[in-house]
């Protein structure tokens, strides 16, 4: 059965069975790490290679830093005053008219300065060959005149003349300089980028790093999976004890599990547990587009691992690399098959006492390689289930420890409306029931608002801006009163838990039902009341409207996909019996991908023809009930549109006053059981 039965044209939620799993905790733990250890990793810490980023920005850099230079230097050159200009004969003149105070001799430059202060210094060039006194005397300037004005002769040092010759090529030399030496780095860099091309690209986890750091104790759930893992913990500790007696532990261990039921965090765990460094990386890593490049990182990595035995190596999303070989799939291009050869070779070239623990991830097992789950490789599987009830109160209480909760949360009543949930989920449903909390200025979180966060985590946020018709509504009303009324009298379909024609996420209005009890197995009656509970809302809305609309497009398709479900996978249609006619994932011809059903037209037809038999199945019974039920569809249904939400304490009892008794055969069925004594007897 579909998880989450959502329409995709703002239809109805007819059903919710959430997936859970272990969950790390939210506390920290001490803060500080030793120095030696972490003096000891830190040649395993990769320095962030220069990119093309870099490249060009160490170039724009440098004109920036040229062009501000500039302005710099015309800022400055325009606000210094220019001397005057003088021709020899106008000094004569000056120094005839007692205007001048000094004249400054600098080569065949004559810089005059002027008794009046404000007025601007003159220029005037010179013959070399002669003094400045002879000159102007000469010109007509008498000795009386020339001891009136101070001439000081200033000669150029050497280092100022080559300076005035070499000044106009040195500083754009220098300049270009400046620019070269950035060209320079970044090419360094991204050289030494490509030269580390095939360097493994691993996260490291320092033992000694207890702000990293992840036991067990942090782990809630999982009870099997932790006792499968401490061996691994223990031979990581007391490696002794297992190579004396001539015991090898496995080189491999493959965690399996749904999404987000802890198996990243269990992985860490153990590495914490043992206190061994914990090398982490995704499959998807080891990929790259040149071939060769992913077996060079494997190699480095476990070369990076044996040189710090004891130690974990994890692989998360093994799957990347791990696929089955030999499907041509990829093109020409057979990296990935490159890359898990590579691995291969390495867990069946560690040595017996190597002490290097290779750590796997995966919610594909299926897809895997048969030679990577051989014995010698991946010979441990620890499988990883959602957490049953018990276990998410743990997992609950694990999320809630930094939350403020208010007296009224009662975490056992949650654990028990989120049956499926991961321990993922769980965390996402703790913190959305703070962040609701706290945008209504609260600073603690109530049990309301952990029910509202239930809904958002599963459903989505409420569309408030979503408004609907009247007539929109009442259809939405009567299509969820047809799920819930059908669900309600069928006896092995799950309690209706709440009705709402609130949009939330892409659904127009939805009907959640939940079993009181975790269950593992599922019957065929449960398959079939499921079917026409499914189909209550379409039934409702011919019945009552004498119309279709698009709000079961989804239910249609799931009602289709279980009943197909079960009878060629589960054997469960009398006419074809206990066969499994499951594909068997197609295979290439010509370039392209075929179905490879494995069996026969005819049989192909009698499939079609049974499925068909059990969706009219389903829908008459759902026709039946609602038929002999009309009033009581009518009246919820206007109640439904006026309240918009009916919790289930309010809409049984909507029922008991339309005379409707629910059936609940497991209900019927427990309390047989209670009286004879014999809680473990088998459902009839």
């Amino acid at each position: 059965m579909s998880d989450l039965e959502k329409d995709p044209k703002n239809e109805e939620i007819t059903s919710v069975k959430a997936p859970v799993a272990p969950v790390e905790s939210t506390e920290k733990p001490d803060a500080k790490a030793k120095k030696t250890n972490r003096e000891k990793m830190s040649n395993l810490r990769k320095q962030v290679p220069v990119g093309p980023g870099n490249f060009w920005n160490n170039i724009l850099s440098t004109v920036l830093f040229l062009v501000l230079i500039m302005a710099a230097f015309s800022y400055l050159a325009d606000n210094q005053q220019k001397p005057e200009e003088l021709t020899l004969s106008q000094v004569v003149e000056q120094v005839k008219a007692g205007e001048v105070k000094e004249i400054i001799v600098r080569g065949a430059l004559l810089e005059v300065a002027y008794k009046d202060d404000t007025r601007n210094e003159g220029e005037a060039k010179r013959e070399t060959d002669a003094a400045v006194s002879e000159t102007l005397t000469n010109l007509g300037v008498t000795s009386e005149q020339l001891a009136g004005i101070t001439i000081d002769v200033q000669r150029e040092t050497g280092f100022g003349y080559w300076m005035s010759v070499f000044a106009p090529f040195l500083f754009p030399l220098l300049f270009l300089g400046i620019i070269i030496w950035f060209l320079t780095r970044s090419v360094k860099g991204a050289g030494m980028q490509a030269l580390s091309f095939g360097n493994s690209k691993a996260r490291m986890i320092d033992p000694n790093d207890t702000s990293k750091k992840v036991t067990f104790k942090d782990v809630a759930g999982a009870k099997e999976a932790k006792q499968e893992l401490e061996e691994i913990v223990d031979f990581l500790k007391n490696p002794k004890k297992f190579l004396d007696i001539g015991a090898e532990i496995p080189k491999g261990v493959m965690m399996m599990g749904a999404p987000g039921t802890g198996k990243t965090l269990l992985a860490r765990a153990v590495a914490g547990e043992a206190g061994v460094p914990f090398f982490s990386i995704s499959g998807s890593e080891f990929v790259e587009m040149f071939v060769g490049v992913g077996a060079s990182r494997v190699r480095d990595l476990f070369s990076m691992a044996k040189k710090n035995a004891p130690a974990i190596i994890f692989v998360d999303e093994i799957d990347a690399v791990g696929r089955v070989r030999g499907t041509g799939m990829g093109g020409g291009n057979d990296e990935r098959e490159q890359t898990l050869n590579q691995i291969l070779v390495e867990m069946d070239g560690f040595e017996p006492n190597a002490k290097v623990i290779v750590m796997a991830a995966t919610n594909r097992p299926d897809v895997l390689d048969p030679a990577l789950l051989r014995p010698g490789r991946f010979d441990r599987r620890v499988t990883i289930d959602l957490p049953d009830r018990k276990d998410r109160v743990e997992i609950l209480k694990v999320h809630a420890r930094k939350k403020q909760l208010q007296d009224d949360v009662n975490l056992e009543i949650i654990a028990q409306r989120t049956p499926g949930f991961s321990g993922a989920e769980l965390y996402s449903l703790m913190n959305e029931a703070a962040i609701l909390a706290a945008r209504e200025a609260r600073k603690t979180v109530g049990q309301f608002d952990l029910i509202r966060s239930i809904e958002k985590v599963m459903l989505g946020p409420e569309r408030q801006s979503h408004v609907m018709s009247k007539r929109e509504k009442l259809v939405t009303a009567y299509h969820e009163v047809g799920h819930a009324l059908v669900a309600s009298v069928l006896p092995y379909a799950d309690p209706v838990q709440k009705i709402s024609v609130i949009s939330r996420g892409r659904a127009a209005g939805y009907t959640l039902k939940l079993p009181d009890e975790d269950r593992k197995m599922h019957s065929k009656k449960e398959f079939l009341d499921d079917i026409a509970m499914t189909l209550g809302g379409y039934v409702t809305e011919q019945m009552v409207f004498d119309d279709l609309t698009t709000g079961p497009s989804n239910d249609l398709q799931v009602v289709a996909n279980l009943a197909r479900d079960m009878v060629t996978k589960w054997g469960m249609s009398e006419t074809l019996g206990p066969i499994a006619f499951e594909g068997t994932g197609g295979r290439l011809i010509g370039g392209g991908l075929s179905e490879d059903r494995g069996y026969s037209p005819q049989i192909a037809k009698a499939i079609d023809d049974e499925i068909n038999k059990i969706v009219q199945e389903g829908m008459t019974k759902a026709k039946d009930i609602l038929t002999k039920y009309r009033t009581a569809l009518d009246n919820i249904s206007v109640r439904l549109a006026e309240v918009e939400t009916l919790e289930r304490e309010e809409y049984e009892a909507l029922l008991k006053q339309e005379g409707v008794i629910i059936q609940d055969a497991y209900k019927k069925q427990r309390d047989e059981d209670a009286k004879a004594g014999d809680p473990t007897s088998a459902l009839a």
